[in-house]
């Protein structure tokens, strides 16, 4: 007998994880924006309404991707493979997630962020999900844009306004993401291949995709460098980005020139730390005394 739906299982609908480190970085965008503290509606009415837009797209990535969800071992027992939830109810409260989240923005925040939110959450929930995801292995890299957004929604909840500055902290993410990504995809090869996605490694094999780690997390320590160069944070985020970024080096190295299978997902999860750790520093920097 199928039990009945618990509140449990739409929050795991909402990938509360991927979330919150999505909601963090937006956080760290309203802070950047001003030289103090960023009004309280703006912190507070940005922050939910960003969440909310995030958790509709994650929503909605479960409902498009039921069908391998199914066949992959890593996510087989997710809502909606499992029968706890139908795709009928996932998308009723998707859309009620969506349009919570544009009322917010739209009455409380500002139209541009609003805006900024839909396209962001059309470009993971839709483009990248629909197309990009079963089209090309550079899936990650392209659809990688809309991840990438969450500092310039927290700018422009803040400001009003799209900053260069906003768009550096864009670039950092956009470059993290296909070296974070492909570290799990190398570890979840198999059932990519199973699924037909044509990952990285999936379609040029796994030394390349190694090799293509080990070149973005090159160009990541560079483009974590544009801050302090820029003079939008100083000495102590300097330093944090570049002991982050020789962890980083550490694991992409070996990853490249080892075959261990703990490996991808040791640089996975350390891809992670380095985000939340780097936007840290730039957030203290921010608050540090000029010297």
């Amino acid at each position: 007998m199928t039990r009945a739906p618990r509140v449990g299982d739409y929050l795991e609908l909402c990938k509360p994880r991927v979330v919150a480190l999505i909601v963090f970085t937006a956080v760290v965008g309203m802070f950047l924006a001003v030289p103090s503290m960023p009004p309280w509606q703006a912190l507070v009415f940005g922050t939910l309404g960003i969440w909310l837009a995030a958790s509709s797209a994650a929503v909605i990535n479960h409902v498009l991707d039921a069908r391998i969800d199914a066949v992959m071992d890593r996510t087989r027992n997710r809502p909606l493979p499992t029968g706890h939830l139908g795709q009928r109810q996932a998308m009723v409260f998707a859309l009620l997630l969506a349009v919570a989240s544009m009322l917010v923005l739209v009455v409380l925040v500002n139209p541009l962020t609003a805006i900024l939110t839909f396209l962001s959450l059309i470009g993971y929930a839709v483009i990248y999900t629909v197309y990009l995801k079963r089209a090309t292995p550079q899936n990650i890299v392209i659809g990688g844009a809309a991840g990438a957004a969450p500092p310039v929604l927290g700018w422009t909840a803040v400001t009003n306004s799209v900053d260069p500055h906003a768009l550096l902290l864009f670039l950092i993410i956009f470059v993290w993401t296909p070296p974070h990504f492909w570290a799990l995809a190398i570890a979840r090869k198999d059932e990519y291949a199973k699924v037909d996605i044509p990952m990285l490694p999936v379609t040029h094999g796994v030394a390349f995709t190694r090799q293509y780690i080990l070149l973005y997390t090159i160009l990541l320590v560079i483009v974590t460098l544009l801050p302090w160069i820029t003079q939008m944070s100083g000495v102590f985020y300097l330093f944090g980005a570049l002991a982050l970024g020789a962890g980083f080096l550490y694991y992409a190295i070996a990853l490249r020139f080892s075959e261990r299978s703990d490996l991808p997902m040791k640089t996975f999860s350390y891809s992670i730390t380095y985000l939340m750790a780097l936007f840290s520093f730039l957030l203290i920097d921010h608050y540090l005394p000029a010297p």
